[in-house]
C-alpha cells in the first residue's frame, strides 16, 4: 500500500499577503514617527527659545548700562552673546538647520526660528516683552517685537 504524504505549508498567495500586509503596516508606522520627530523638534526648539530669553534679561540685569546690545543689530551673531546662549543661537543645534533671525536694539530684542524642520512657514518667536508666539513668515528687518 502507497501513502501519499500531505504537505503543510503556505502557498506562494498566502505569503505574498503576509508580506503586503507588513508593509503596509511598517509605513503608517514610519509616517507616525517622522510626526513624531517634527513635533519633538519644535517642542525643542520652543524650550530653548524660553531659557534664551530668561539668560538674555540676566545678562541685561548684569550689564551696566542695561542693555542688550552695544548696538543695534539684524544678525545673530555678536547679540545676547553669552556663553550660554550660543547653542540655541545656532542652525546646527537643530534638524533641519532651520533660519535663526535676532533682531536686536538696546533696549529690546526679539528672536525668531522657523518650525516644521524647516518646512513650514511659521516660526517660533520670543521677544523682550514677555512674547512667546507662533509668528506667520519671518520677523521684519529691525522689528524687536513678535506681533
Amino acid at each position: 500500500m502507497i501513502k501519499k504524504f500531505k504537505q503543510s505549508g503556505f502557498t506562494i498567495i498566502e505569503l505574498l499577503v503576509v508580506i503586503a500586509i507588513i508593509g503596509v503596516l511598517a509605513s503608517i508606522i514610519l509616517v507616525a514617527l517622522n510626526s513624531a520627530r517634527t513635533k519633538g523638534n519644535d517642542a525643542k526648539i520652543k524650550a530653548n527659545l524660553s531659557n534664551l530669553r530668561a539668560g538674555a534679561e540676566v545678562l541685561y540685569d548684569s550689564a551696566s548700562p542695561q542693555q542688550y546690545a552695544a548696538a543695534t543689530a539684524d544678525t545673530c551673531s555678536g547679540v545676547l552673546a553669552d556663553s550660554s546662549l550660543v547653542p540655541i543661537l545656532t542652525p546646527s543645534s537643530y534638524a533641519g538647520s532651520p533660519p535663526i533671525l535676532c533682531r536686536v536694539s538696546t533696549q529690546a530684542y526679539a528672536v525668531s526660528i522657523r518650525l516644521g524642520n524647516n518646512t513650514s512657514t511659521y516660526s517660533w518667536c520670543v521677544d523682550s516683552q514677555g512674547l512667546s508666539m507662533q509668528i506667520s513668515g519671518n520677523l521684519a528687518a529691525a522689528d524687536t517685537t513678535c506681533n
